[in-house]
Formats: C-alpha cells, structure tokens, sequence
C-alpha cells in the first residue's frame, strides 16, 4: 500500500532540528523522506514528460536535495510543508530543464539562422505545454498565490484536499473552491 505524502512521523522532529542548526538532522530528514520525493518525482516526470526518459526520477530528487540543502535552514514547519515546498521545487527544476534544453534547440548562444521548418516539430508538445502552465501558474500567483499552492500539491504532486487542507491550514471545502477558481484562471490563461 503506497503511504501518503503527509504521515505523521518524525519528519517534523527533523524539521525542527534543522531549524535549530543540527546538520546532521537534514540529511536524516532526505534520508527518511526518500522514498516519498522520489514517487513524488516520478509521478511530476510522468505527467511533464508523457512517461518519456528525458528526465531521471533520482537524478531530480538529487537536485531538490541540492537545492534545498544550499539554502541553509529549511523554512517549514511541518512534514506536510516540507512536500508542498519540495513539490513546487521539482516543478521549478524542470522547467528550468525544459527551458535549457528548448534553448539547445534553437541553437543556443549560435546565430539563428531561420529555417522553414516548424518550431514546434524540434519542440515536444508536452514540454510546451508544461511551459505554457508554468507561465499560466505565474499569472495566477500575482492573483492568488494560495491557487497555485493548490494547483502544485494537487495536480503536480497528487495530495488529496485533506492533505493540502492541512498543509496550507485550510477547510478542505476551501481547497475544493480554490481548486475549482484556479482551474477556471488556468483555463482562461492558457486560451489567451
């Protein structure tokens, strides 16, 4: 039985220690939390990619944990925030990935010369269309930030609206409307 995102255990322990300077502590909390950013990896690099091997589930886990390791101090409280921050990371990261390689692409730094083809046969739809999200998620953050925390936990990263209820301190009944406003902002974005 696959456990959920958010058990309660000694991760917030972990945290806490973080917090309180013990280094020691942020390995143990990857260490323990291991196995759930990794399915949480794999079930983003399905979605972004179509299920294609162009990015590495660990290979993404090992760059969240860079860098959430380079940042000092870990800013959450609980084991619940730690995922949702660890979720919006990975989606952070591969955009960054996309972006790099539809740069490569085109050319790079190289001078464009213009050729008949069409931009988008070079270009995965998939990748595009992650793109295209990503630019719609921005939108929506100068409208509500809380809808694209809504939007990351649940669509990229599969918490239920008990779970991101929880993470965010909200009724579940409040995630359900966010969801649904941020679906219909998406919908708007993503048409325009």
């Amino acid at each position: 039985m696959e456990s959920s995102p958010l058990k309660t255990d000694n991760a917030t322990d972990l945290i806490m220690r973080v917090q309180q300077g013990d280094a020691a502590a942020k390995d143990a909390l990857f260490a323990h939390c291991y196995p759930e950013l990794k399915r949480l990896a794999h079930s983003r690099l399905m979605m972004t990619s179509g299920g294609s091997a162009t990015l590495d589930t660990t290979a993404l886990v090992h760059d969240v944990y860079l860098k959430l390791a380079g940042m000092g101090g870990i800013a959450t409280s609980s084991r619940a925030h730690f995922m949702a921050y660890a979720a919006h990371t990975m989606r952070s990261i591969i955009i960054d990935i996309i972006r790099a390689r539809s740069a490569e692409m085109r050319g790079g730094n190289a001078q464009h010369l213009s050729l008949d083809t069409d931009l988008s046969d070079r270009i995965g739809e998939s990748e595009e269309a992650v793109l295209d999200i990503n630019g719609a998620l921005d939108q929506l953050a100068e409208v509500d930030p809380r809808l694209v925390q809504v939007v990351e936990m649940r669509y990229f990263a599969g918490f239920s609206e008990q779970e991101i209820g929880a993470a965010l301190g909200v009724s579940e009944r409040t995630v359900a409307r966010d969801w649904q406003r941020a679906r219909v902002l998406l919908a708007a974005s993503l048409k325009s």
